[in-house]
C-alpha cells in the first residue's frame, strides 16, 4: 500500500509485550494475545492477564474481520509530518473474536462510514522492518 516514497508518520516501537503481534503484522497475520492459564484473549498485549495476573501467554490467529465500532475522520494536519496523509479516519473496530482494535480505515469515504460496517484486516509495508494492520470494508461474498 505504501509504495514509492519514504514513510514519514510516527512508527511502532515494539517491546518484549507486543513484540510477537508486530512479527505477526510482518507476516501478514493478526495476532492477539492469550493467557496460557485461564485463556482469556485480549487485545492491546499486556505483560500480565487482566483476569488471573498469569504472565504466561501464547499468540493466536484473529480472523482479521470485524465491524466498525465507533470512527473519526482527521481533516487537520496535526504537524508538518501528516500534511500529505490528510484527511484519514481512525476506527474502533469490534473484531469478530469480540475485542476491540484501534487503527485506519482506508478504501472508504468518509461518509460512507457506518456503525457496524463490516471491514477486514489489511497490511501495510510501510518500511522493510514494520509493517501496519489497517482495515477497509469488507468485500462481499
Amino acid at each position: 500500500m505504501t509504495t514509492g516514497t519514504e514513510y514519514k508518520l510516527p512508527l511502532p516501537q515494539p517491546n518484549v509485550d507486543d513484540k510477537a503481534f508486530w512479527e505477526g503484522c510482518k507476516r501478514h497475520e493478526l495476532l492477539l494475545q492469550k493467557c496460557s492459564q485461564c485463556g482469556k484473549v485480549r487485545y492491546y498485549p499486556e505483560p500480565f492477564c487482566p483476569k488471573c495476573l498469569s504472565d504466561k501467554k501464547e499468540s493466536v490467529k484473529a480472523s482479521g474481520k470485524g465491524t466498525v465500532w465507533s470512527w473519526t475522520t482527521t481533516t487537520h494536519a496535526f504537524g508538518p509530518r501528516f500534511k500529505d496523509v490528510v484527511p484519514y479516519t481512525v476506527v474502533v473496530v469490534k473484531l469478530a473474536e469480540g475485542l476491540r482494535m484501534t487503527s485506519n480505515l482506508i478504501d472508504c469515504k468518509p461518509e460512507d462510514i457506518r456503525v457496524d460496517m463490516p471491514v477486514e484486516v489489511v497490511f501495510d509495508d510501510v518500511t522493510p522492518e514494520v509493517t501496519l494492520p489497517k482495515f477497509r470494508p469488507a468485500k462481499k461474498a
